[in-house]
């Protein structure tokens, strides 16, 4: 570590210039949980169990239970757990690179993108991309929750759509802290409720599991098909941005040290990439109730999951107890994913616009929009023509996830072009690293092109497939072409301190920011250009003139 004095202890600074509107607001407001920054290690308390189960709590979503449920009912059980399986290595494979670089360094998805391929400004296309998962299965919960409340309290689905709207808003204004409270407490009654039916039909009546095996669909005959699995796995995949929400709680990992090094990456591994191996469980499980209503009730209502657990609930407990239970399964699901549905898409909606206009409105205005969107695909019954939805946003999302990770696992590790310690500072990064961009823009456009039969019918089933494998090749392949020059506008940031520590942590000495007198920790701040002092990466992104933001390396 160096033992040079800190910059901002070298001179009195002068005095600060006037701060942009919104600086004071968005100072306030991210210091509850760091959002839009790096989260410091002074904020980073919870252990890495905790912290991890936290962040599993998110997934409690019925959304796996539909998903697998459509695609098992067009394409039969076969198809369907092999694209529900190919989905899952996709994922996992893809997203551990990501949720390693989030719990390492502290920063989210956002901020790892900047530095991995897309630059300052060329991330804020992933983020809205992001923020569209974010509302879209908002959404989807939230029809979810409508169909339980109809089914018991009579509640018609527009109110139920209001209502599951609403209720959130008072959980999502506070942050991690509450988050991490909500979903401790919660998880053990939802793993109860939504694993025991499923342990009681299996040991009651077997020949459940001979007719789930056994399975033929709608669309085909019982056999392996190609086109299906792709198709099934499709959908699955659109699932693939989930890791984002994931590292949102990632990034308030502790630092990695040699005695907590086994907690800390069995921690990051169950909750990063591992969310999908519940996910794919989830999944397996809707397929096999989906098949059970069908053979009870009829398969109208095998998609939905309150019918599904209301299907199982009514084979081992008194009818007076079932429509309860079932309700009160679903309510809490959907309050468990919609808060963080809710505070993922408000940060990344956040984050868009902070940097674009660089002027902060405050994360509630955010959180409003992205309820706003949701509330309109529920009312526009997003529900009946979930699948399709799905399968075209999942073309967006492989072509971006593939690319950040391929760039953190190729670009980074393997050909070293990619800058190894993360950066995301106005300043510091190109507007616009084409690397990233360009082999996302070309990913997803031919992988959208394909899903909608452009290229002809015999290819749609294969969009996934195109999106994973053109960002893969393309993005170490940009990289070579513009040998690694548009990662970094500038290599040193004006601060001697060294950005990690002896143990590869990001560092904790702290700094003052001269612009809204906040204490920060190193990797969150960079000198001024104007005076001999630092500021805060927030307040560089809301500089409106530049007067702080560092010039271009000659």
């Amino acid at each position: 570590m160096s033992t040079e004095p800190r910059l901002a202890e070298v001179a009195e600074p002068e005095p600060a210039q006037q701060a942009a509107p919104g600086t004071d607001q968005a100072v306030k407001e991210t210091l509850e949980d760091y959002t839009l920054r790096f989260a410091p290690r002074s904020y980073r308390r919870w252990t890495p169990m905790v912290v991890a189960t936290t962040a599993l709590g998110g997934i409690a979503y019925m959304a796996d239970f539909s998903i697998g449920a459509g695609i098992g009912l067009a394409h039969g059980t076969g198809n369907a757990l092999l694209a529900i399986a190919v989905a899952a290595v996709v994922i996992f494979v893809t997203g551990f690179p990501l949720a390693y670089y989030g719990a390492r360094y502290n920063i989210d998805l956002d901020l790892i993108t900047r530095g991995s391929g897309f630059g300052y400004f060329g991330s804020v296309i992933t983020s809205v991309i992001f923020a569209s998962f974010t509302f879209i299965f908002f959404a989807l919960e939230g029809s979810i929750m409508a169909q339980g409340l109809k089914l018991g309290l009579g509640l018609p689905l527009w109110l139920g759509y209001l209502v599951s709207t609403l209720m959130v808003i008072p959980l999502v204004i506070y942050g991690m802290t509450a988050l991490s409270k909500l979903q401790v407490w919660t998880t053990p009654i939802w793993l109860l409720l939504m694993v025991g039916p499923l342990v009681y039909l299996v040991a009651t009546d077997p020949g459940t599991v001979d007719r789930f095996l056994a399975y033929a669909g709608t669309d085909g005959d019982g056999g392996i098909n190609t086109a299906s699995v792709l198709l099934g796995a499709g959908v699955c995949l659109s699932l693939i941005a989930q890791i984002g929400e994931q590292i949102d709680y990632l990034r308030f990992m502790p630092p990695k040290t040699g005695a907590n090094k086994r907690s800390w990456w069995t921690a990051v591994v169950m909750a990063g990439p591992g969310w999908v191996v519940l996910g794919a469980l989830k999944q397996a499980i809707g397929v096999f109730l989906a098949v059970y209503i069908i053979a009870e009730v009829g398969a109208s209502a095998a998609p939905e999951p309150i019918q599904q657990f209301k299907g199982a609930f009514d084979a081992m407990m008194p009818s007076w107890l079932v429509v309860p239970l079932a309700v009160v399964l679903v309510v809490i699901s959907q309050i468990k994913i919609n808060v963080t549905n809710a505070y993922s898409g408000s940060l990344a909606w956040t984050n868009s616009f902070t940097r674009v206009t660089r002027r902060y409105p405050g994360r509630m205005v955010f959180v409003l929009v992205n309820l706003g969107f949701a509330l309109a695909l529920m009312e526009a019954d997003m529900f009946s023509f979930l699948n399709g939805i799905l399968g075209f946003y999942s073309n967006c999302a492989i072509a971006w996830v593939v690319t950040v990770a391929t760039d953190i696992g190729i670009n980074k590790y393997v050909l070293k072009l990619s800058p190894h310690a993360p950066e995301f500072r106005r300043g510091m990064l190109y507007a616009v690293n084409p690397v990233g961009v360009v082999s996302f823009v070309a990913a997803s456009g031919l992988s959208i092109a394909m899903y909608f039969h452009a290229l002809g019918d015999t290819l749609q089933p294969y969009s996934p497939v195109a999106a994973a494998v053109i960002a893969f090749v393309l993005t170490p392949l940009m990289a070579v072409v513009t040998k690694g020059r548009y990662y970094l506008r500038r290599t040193d940031d004006g601060i001697a301190e060294p950005l990690l520590d002896e143990d590869g942590n990001p560092s904790a000495v702290t700094y003052e920011c001269h612009v809204c007198r906040q204490q920060f920790e190193r990797p969150d701040v960079a000198a001024c250009r104007t005076h001999d002092a630092v500021v805060c990466s927030l307040c560089l992104s809301t500089d409106k003139v530049g007067d702080h933001v560092l010039p271009a390396a000659v």
